[in-house]
């Protein structure tokens, strides 16, 4: 029991700071608590939590079921006549996010795979669940995402306010537990599509978003159970949280700025998508700005559906965002990625660049002693009757008094 308590301690703090996460409007409340919850025991007690690698690869297969689920017909049909221009304002987006990942990591101390999957503007729990196996490091990714959808969140709620739209409240919840039949495919479809990406050299997560993709367009409509989902997002966000060190954080800290201005470029960026997206659809600037939004989907709906926006034109782009950020960015991060390029060598190399090699190699010795051999016993020099013995002083010690 003594070593199970600490796991349940881990779990409460996570729990409760998901609520209060939750209460305060954050988006993805669980991984992110899990995620602050993780740094801050890394830090007190580095070691003392250790999950394995399986465990995080389930957590992306639910993951990945989860995002697929999330891609309903209804939202396809919903601009179906606008196609076109949706299907290019999303390929807009991902093109931004990587030219904002090309600008870091040629400006900062990022490498090109951590900028550019950082950047990205879509999906942060998947994308944040398979940057390790794209050669990012999972835990600046994470701040860098994180902090994108902060942004979001904070600045969404000021542009409904200039249109004369206000915060409304969430829908009902759907029950905790779910249903038999999320359970069930969510089980089948999870371990299937991780052995399926794998033979395929995929990520865990894409495998199980493409299958659950596939059966949900097909009209086989589910939900992965929120119990299941949450949990799967509170792994994630522990195992990146749990590799935190001190150095990571120094480094954090000075990225702080630079990431903030890219930020606000690609906010800037999907704005202009915005104007197009209003020229070439037919929907009202606000609706535009609504659906190309890099992120806070939770966020950005409840405020639409205050602002009397077209919820499902939005929904509908938005998800469509979601779905081509996480299944494009494997291939756009290797595109962008040199081989080798994810590790930088700050310290002196072994074998330095010009090294002082001769030209020709040193003469070969003849073999004998720089001095004569000599052997034991008395020096030569020195008369028998006056050497010392061997471990004795030449003089005997004063004799106490």
């Amino acid at each position: 029991m003594r070593g199970a308590l600490p796991w349940v301690l881990l779990a409460a703090a996570v729990a409760v700071t998901a609520l209060l996460l939750d209460l305060a409007g954050m988006p993805s409340p669980t991984l992110f608590a899990a995620l602050l919850v993780g740094i801050v025991v890394a830090l007190r007690r580095p070691d003392a939590f250790a999950l394995p690698n399986g465990v995080f690869t389930g957590a992306q297969a639910v993951t990945g079921v989860t995002l697929g689920a999330y891609l309903q017909s209804s939202s396809l049909s919903a601009i179906a006549d606008s196609w076109l221009p949706v299907g290019l304002v999303s390929l807009g987006t991902l093109a931004l996010s990587l030219a904002a990942g090309v600008v870091l990591s040629r400006t900062t101390e990022l490498d090109p795979a951590t900028a550019a999957l950082g950047s990205i503007a879509g999906g942060a729990s998947g994308i944040v669940g398979m940057s390790d196996e794209l050669g990012g490091d999972d835990r600046l990714v994470a701040f860098m995402q994180y902090l994108r959808v902060l942004v979001v969140v904070l600045l969404t709620p000021a542009v409904a306010a200039l249109t004369g739209g206000h915060a409304a409240g969430g829908g009902s919840a759907a029950p905790a537990f779910g249903e038999e039949t999320g359970w069930l495919l969510t089980v089948l479809i999870a371990p299937v599509g991780v052995l399926g990406g794998r033979r395929l050299h995929l990520p865990s997560l894409i495998g199980p978003m493409l299958i659950a993709g596939a059966l949900t367009l097909a009209g086989a409509g589910f939900a992965v159970p929120p119990v299941l989902r949450e949990l799967a997002f509170a792994l994630i966000g522990l195992m990146v949280g749990l590799r935190f060190t001190v150095a990571t954080l120094r480094q954090v800290g000075r990225l702080v700025i630079p990431v903030l201005i890219s930020l606000v470029a690609l906010l800037l960026a999907c704005f202009g998508l915005a104007v197009i997206l209003h020229l070439t659809a037919g929907v009202s600037l606000r609706d535009a700005y609504f659906a190309t939004t890099p992120g806070g989907l939770y966020a950005v709906l409840a405020i639409a559906v205050g602002a009397g926006a077209d919820t499902t034109f939005i929904l509908a782009v938005q998800a469509l965002r979601v779905f081509v950020m996480i299944l494009l960015a494997p291939l756009a991060v290797r595109a962008v990625v040199r081989p080798g390029s994810r590790i930088r060598m700050s310290e002196t190399p072994i074998t330095p660049q010009d090294p002082d090699i001769p030209e020709e190699p040193p003469p070969a010795e003849d073999g004998s002693p720089e001095v004569d051999d000599q052997p034991l016993g008395v020096p030569r020099d020195l008369d028998p009757e006056d050497a010392p013995l061997p471990g004795l002083p030449r003089k005997e010690p004063p004799q106490a008094d």
